[in-house]
């Protein structure tokens, strides 16, 4: 069974990428948070700082793309291709509206005549292609349409999120639906959704065996060994999380010039790591004050003061 770590805009960047990898084990591929191709068939600076290799050296990590154009979608699959990516993942399960808007990620599954045109095109011209998806838009019964077109191309994984557009991220995955899918499914099969514990894991290795991978997200920032421990390595120690905690930090203040800007996304972290600090909720609040390096510093202090004796 592989494990990799899910795609987070705005947290599971490069910087982070590479920090996480150097201090946990136990992820088996990092899918980077997606990407718009140009139409100019270019990447954009931005994009370049995230999937450069020179950017990911020693982490073995995916690119992802979002489009509907296959034309963006072949130009940018070859490029990442001849940077050294043998796999870029297609986004097909993104809920947000401001993506389903233009058809894009989740939205795309509301048009499966036009998926099929847009795989027959790609495909024509392309390799090494995974894709994210999510079983439909309003319904499960919508995915046997889908799974009809997945199955006629090469797709070389298909990672399923087992709700539909509409759940967005909340109430119960749809896991009969995904049982149901699973044998229908030709090419290998990696689950995605919930996984917060080691117990998850297992519990999914045991229902469903023949998976390829289980994809976790937010479960990994709450817990950075979750994986580590799923292979049977230790938890993390206090120690261990400050050193983590101070390299992604500093990693961040040098990637954006200033100690602001590192402490607004650090923030994004906490939101679910400071569940792992006995009695630190309390310094959530103080926590999302902060605003200069000083202050966010004398919190995070604070927080790992209150580490489980």
């Amino acid at each position: 069974m592989h494990y990799y770590f899910a795609p987070m805009e705005g947290v599971t960047g490069a910087v982070y990428r590479r920090t996480h990898h150097e201090f946990f084990s136990g992820v088996d591929k990092y899918f980077m948070p997606f990407i718009t191709p140009t139409t100019n068939e270019k990447l954009t600076p931005r994009q370049k700082r995230d999937v450069l290799p020179e950017y990911n050296e020693g982490v073995p990590a995916v690119p992802q793309l979002l489009t509907k154009s296959a034309a963006d979608c072949i130009w940018a699959v070859n490029a990442l291709h001849d940077l050294g990516y043998p796999e870029v993942n297609l986004n097909l399960g993104c809920p947000s509206g401001t993506v389903t808007a233009k058809g894009k990620g989740a939205g795309f599954l509301a048009h499966p005549d036009e998926l099929d045109r847009f795989f027959d095109e790609v495909f024509a011209k392309c390799e090494g292609i995974s894709v994210k998806t999510r079983l439909g838009v309003h319904e499960a019964s919508e995915f046997d349409k889908l799974l009809e077109i997945y199955n006629r191309y090469p797709i070389t994984e298909l990672t399923i999120h087992p709700r539909v557009r509409q759940d967005f991220y909340k109430g119960k995955v749809r896991e009969s639906d995904f049982a149901a899918a699973l044998p229908r499914c030709s090419m290998p099969v990696c689950y995605n959704g919930d996984v917060t514990t080691v117990d998850d894991l297992r519990a999914l290795e045991a229902a469903f065996p023949g998976l390829s991978g289980i994809m976790v997200g937010r479960g990994l920032i709450a817990d950075p060994a979750l994986l580590r421990k799923a292979v049977g390595g230790p938890a993390a120690s206090r120690e261990e999380l400050r050193g983590y905690h101070d390299e992604l930090y500093h990693g961040y203040t040098e990637a954006f010039g200033m100690a602001s800007c590192a402490v607004s996304r650090m923030k994004a972290h906490w939101f679910y790591l400071i569940h792992l600090f006995d009695g630190a909720d309390a310094l959530e609040k103080p926590l999302r004050k902060a605003r200069e390096g000083w202050e966010y510093e004398t919190v995070v202090n604070q927080i790992f003061a209150c580490w489980p004796k």
